[in-house]
């Protein structure tokens, strides 16, 4: 998912410096390593790695009430993870890619916000408003990634399919909020596995063309 650089020939005024010489004169640049790279390298694992705990959580591997089992991974290595990756995205002129990671850096941080100030009580919401505000959350982002699929097709399928599975996870746990049933929710656990494993194919992809390896695919764009 990496955007188009400049050619190589076209240096940034800023980025040069003129050392005048008694024989010549030398331009060099002083462009950073830092604003180069796949900030998809780092970004996509540290995706899967959120998906994979809360998929985890979702089916049931631990009981209903530890809803707090995964934030240490969901705001500790994602969200902080994701971060990076959305300035490392911006440094190298990246937009769609900064978006992206943005977004889930949001998702992720205020996914763990949500869960720790309701369990700890940190917004004073009365016991009867807490599944109101679950599904405000749900509600909230399922909007925001569905415009993100839809402003997606022109990327590889791959990265569409895993906003729409994000989507098809969050509409699923909103149901089982507005139905108080466990079903629904266990589906959006087994479709956030789904996501995380897309997710993870995505990121070997991404590592295999840092390494010089084969190609994989990734999926043609739905749209042109």
């Amino acid at each position: 998912m990496s955007a188009p650089t400049a050619p190589a020939s076209v240096v940034p005024d800023d980025a040069i410096s003129v050392q005048h010489d008694p024989v010549a004169v030398t331009v060099v640049s002083s462009t950073s390593p830092i604003d180069a790279g796949d900030p998809s390298i780092l970004g996509l694992p540290i995706f899967a790695a959120a998906s994979i705990a809360l998929g985890l959580t979702l089916v049931g591997l631990v009981s209903d009430a530890a809803a707090g089992t995964p934030i240490a991974i969901i705001f500790a290595a994602t969200g902080i993870g994701l971060l990076i990756s959305t300035v490392w995205a911006i440094r190298v002129g990246q937009t769609m890619v900064a978006s992206v990671f943005g977004l889930f850096a949001g998702f992720w941080l205020s996914y763990a916000a949500l869960v720790l100030g309701l369990t700890h009580n940190w917004y004073l919401v009365p016991p009867g408003d807490v599944a109101d505000t679950q599904l405000i959350f749900q509600i909230t982002w399922a909007v925001v990634f569905g415009a993100l699929t839809f402003a997606s097709v022109r990327l590889p399928s791959g990265f569409t399919l895993v906003f729409g599975l994000v989507v098809l996870s969050l509409v699923l746990l909103i149901i089982g909020n507005l139905t108080t049933s466990t079903f629904p929710v266990r589906l959006a656990g087994i479709t956030a596995l789904a996501f995380a494993g897309v997710g993870v194919y995505l990121f070997l992809a991404a590592a295999s063309a840092a390494t010089g390896g084969r190609p994989y695919s990734i999926g043609r764009p739905l749209a042109r």
